[in-house]
């Protein structure tokens, strides 16, 4: 039976939608199904990018129908019921559509609708009359990450010396990894002003900027009144990463590429926030980000309590947001989120599965705001911890150092540790890229202090980075064999190379498991395979080599 989920039965709580609490404004409608999708498995570009693609293929992770948008006719047909409504997020993971609807009559005729589950509310809104927020395209931006030139023996790392060389990330550069080649996404509430600090004129001028997605809607706060600003938060984690100016700042991925993401809406705290969040990772897995830093969190929304949450469902589930962060893990993501600075208990997301949540120290100690765990079904968190104090970033706020048009301030929190981790997660992922993302959190995690005795405080502690590369690097049991296959997409000759041993025969399966190709050769580290009769469509294949190793691949006949 359908169903509109009053937050009451939620939480236990007593809720009238006309008492002291905000009347609702925004519903989240879950729908049933992808049925009839104009998606399909087998032409993944129409919904991600080409840099995705190759990274499903490379780590053989498979497209499913998890990964279609929702049906547009089903958006269409939910959107013709009122003309006041207006989209404010989209799960294709979730297979949620958030709306805007002041008009609660309405919401009973959305439930009508026979492909729509349930209704939630998530916020109290006043919408603007436009949105700003353009919307996301379906059909990701190709992205290529550039790789600057950039010299391991002139670091000087001004002020940051102390953040990086608590993880000997410093060591970790020193092998010649910065980032190079690797994309980072920064989902956060807002990058005020980040164009006109040097450093990240420098990251444009390289050709490392990537875009920007805000996902945020035009609205008026009920908690202050006004228009809804941006914030300059995501200012200061991204250069605590991203800096590279000499005798200031250098960050822990100086040459990464960088994706920025705004999902946070500043000056009011609502459930709604989470349907962002989750659109934000779902972009960033969509265009092949390799690492995502979010120093966001959600423990309560103040302007709609209706929402109250509490420790029992920080579980990794119960959240919409935390259950993105995993599917986002699993995705061949490193997610990296901060813990939290209230103390008692980490938030969302950051009770997700397969990702790193990070804590914060002081001089190797723990911060008495840092949350702690475990989670309510009692896994292991925060993951590892970093420096949460004095941590020195170029920000918008009031000045310490003056460096031209620009503040290079210390400052703290979870916040600022999570990007130490995830910036050095990216050089450690460049160090060893046969290693998948779940691989690289895993390593992260047992080269921490207190691997072999984690606790509720710091987790697995605080990781070296250098020790994590010199001790897995080369190891067998983590490496795949090595293959390269070209073209992929393929239309008419596919090309198989390995250059560390002999091809003596390949399988060719559908997407159905049929057989429809095996060739046996002579021993070559190369076999040019002649594809044109096969169907479009995507294909599993298994080259046998001369070590007795067998390796499966992926590639898309077009």
């Amino acid at each position: 039976m359908k169903r509109l989920i009053f937050l009451c039965l939620l939480f236990g709580l007593a809720i009238s939608l006309f008492g002291q609490n905000p009347a609702p404004t925004s519903y989240r409608v879950y729908l049933s199904d992808k049925n009839n999708s104009p998606y399909s498995i087998n032409n993944p570009s129409e919904y991600l990018s080409q840099r995705a693609i190759d990274k499903r293929i490379r780590f053989n992770i498979p497209f499913t129908e998890q990964d279609f948008p929702i049906n547009p006719q089903y958006k269409q047909q939910i959107l013709a019921l009122d003309p006041q409504m207006q989209p404010l997020a989209v799960s294709k993971w979730m297979n949620t559509f958030v709306v805007y609807c002041p008009d609660s009559a309405i919401i009973p005729q959305i439930l009508n609708l026979p492909f729509v589950d349930s209704v939630m509310a998530v916020a109290a809104y006043h919408l603007k009359d436009s949105l700003v927020a353009e919307p996301v395209p379906e059909n990701p931006t190709p992205m290529v990450c550039n790789t600057p030139t950039f010299s391991k023996d002139t670091l000087d790392y001004g002020f940051g010396f102390a953040q990086i060389a608590l993880h000997n990330g410093h060591l970790l550069h020193a092998e010649g990894f910065h980032g190079e080649g690797m994309l980072i996404a920064v989902i956060d509430g807002g990058f005020g002003l980040i164009e006109d600090m040097p450093f990240f004129q420098e990251i444009v001028n390289s050709g490392r900027f990537l875009g920007k997605y805000s996902l945020l809607p035009n609205l008026d706060s009920l908690s202050s009144g006004g228009a809804v600003a941006e914030s300059g938060h995501g200012t200061d984690v991204t250069s605590a990463m991203a800096a590279n100016i000499p005798g200031e700042l250098i960050g822990t991925a100086p040459a990464a590429s960088y994706v920025f993401i705004m999902s946070e809406v500043v000056g009011t705290e609502q459930l709604i926030e989470e349907d962002f969040w989750v659109n934000g990772a779902e972009i960033a897995d969509s265009i092949g980000a390799d690492v995502v830093n979010s120093s966001l969190g959600y423990r309560g929304f103040p302007d709609f309590p209706q929402a109250s949450i509490g420790y029992e469902q920080m579980d990794g589930v119960w959240s919409i947001a935390s259950r993105a962060a995993t599917i986002l893990g699993q995705k061949g993501v490193v997610v990296c989120v901060s813990a939290g600075n209230s103390g008692n208990y980490i938030g969302h997301p950051a009770d997700a599965f397969d990702i790193l949540s990070v804590g914060a120290t002081s001089d190797s100690v723990i911060l008495a705001f840092s949350s702690h765990g475990p989670t309510y079904d009692g896994r292991v968190k925060p993951d590892v911890v970093a420096e949460g104090e004095n941590v020195y970033c170029y920000s918008i706020a009031p000045p310490h150092y003056h460096s031209g048009s620009y503040w290079l301030i210390p400052t703290g929190g979870t916040s600022m540790a999570s990007p130490i981790i995830a910036g050095l997660s990216a050089c450690l992922w460049q160090a060893m890229p046969c290693y998948t993302s779940s691989q690289i959190m895993r390593i992260i995690r047992e080269s921490g202090h207190f691997y072999n005795n984690p606790n509720p405080d710091y987790g697995y502690g605080i990781p070296d980075f250098h020790k994590a590369y010199t001790t897995h690097v080369g190891i067998n049991d983590y490496k795949p064999q090595t293959l390269s296959i070209y073209p992929n997409p393929v239309t008419d000759q596919l090309n198989i190379l390995n250059p560390q041993f002999n091809i003596q025969a390949v399988s060719v399966y559908n997407a159905a498991g049929q057989l429809v190709l095996q060739t046996a050769v002579p021993n070559s580290p190369i076999l040019k395979i002649p594809v044109t009769n096969l169907p479009s469509g995507f294909y599993v294949g298994k080259a046998t080599f001369d070590n007795h190793q067998m390796v499966t691949f992926k590639f898309l006949k077009q």
